[in-house]
């Protein structure tokens, strides 16, 4: 078995106080592992953006225990967590999140500028990084001269340029034909097939599912059950 990347224990997290308070996550245990690309499913509300974001270090808990790569994340304090995050975490969004002003190269090499690396080397790997995934033609553009699924590419290749170990995608198919979705579905494939990385992705498509290694599943705030990709197969053929 992989090592194991994330681990949540007994997690809590609401919102609001008194009678208007929500319990959005409700004693979550979770893991994901090297090696995998693991999707995160359920119904909408159902808690999945909001354990993303506690993995991430970007929401805080109420009760319980996140641990990412061994490190206790929030029980460090807020500087090293930001730290933590831009060295170890990449993000891939639904809507991309590119900068319009700057082109397909700025864009990608802002984590490693965030790092404090000269614009020289960081525009040297962001370019290699946009040939990796296939838009080496089309590095000086800018995103409104792209196409929806070439823009996802760029934040594809922005969330690992700077070589994390965890890569965090919340519903990044949601708004590509199908074409395009297998294209970035193959490309995070092929990351999550190292040893040395994990995938994360939150997904209602179901058009993708059979790319899973596993799908940890939700309902109402808490961990309803995981499937292999076995049974995955089984269950969606």
């Amino acid at each position: 078995m992989n090592e194991i990347a994330v681990q949540t224990s007994s997690v809590c997290k609401g919102f609001g106080e008194g009678e208007a308070r929500t319990e959005v996550l409700k004693e979550v245990n979770f893991e994901a592992r090297m090696g995998e690309l693991l999707m995160l499913v359920g119904p909408s509300g159902c808690g999945k953006t909001t354990l993303l974001s506690v993995i991430a270090g970007t929401l805080g808990v109420d009760r319980g225990e996140v641990d990412v790569f061994n490190s206790s994340l929030h029980a460090l304090g807020k500087r090293a967590v930001t730290q933590f995050r831009a060295a170890n975490i990449g993000f891939i969004f639904q809507q991309y999140n590119l900068i319009p002003t700057l082109d397909c190269v700025e864009n990608v090499s802002v984590p490693l500028r965030i790092q404090g690396q000269k614009a020289a080397v960081a525009d040297k790997k962001a370019a290699a990084m946009l040939e990796t995934v296939g838009l080496g033609k089309r590095m000086h553009h800018r995103p409104n001269m792209l196409s929806g699924g070439q823009q996802q590419r760029v934040a594809i290749a922005r969330a690992l340029v700077h070589d994390p170990r965890l890569i965090i995608c919340d519903e990044p198919t949601a708004a590509l034909d199908s074409e395009n979705g297998t294209k970035v579905m193959e490309l995070l494939r092929g990351v999550a097939a190292r040893p040395d990385r994990c995938v994360i992705v939150v997904t209602h498509d179901n058009r993708i599912f059979k790319y899973a290694d596993r799908m940890t599943h939700m309902e109402d705030g808490r961990i309803d059950h995981t499937d292999t990709k076995e049974n995955n197969a089984l269950e969606h053929n």
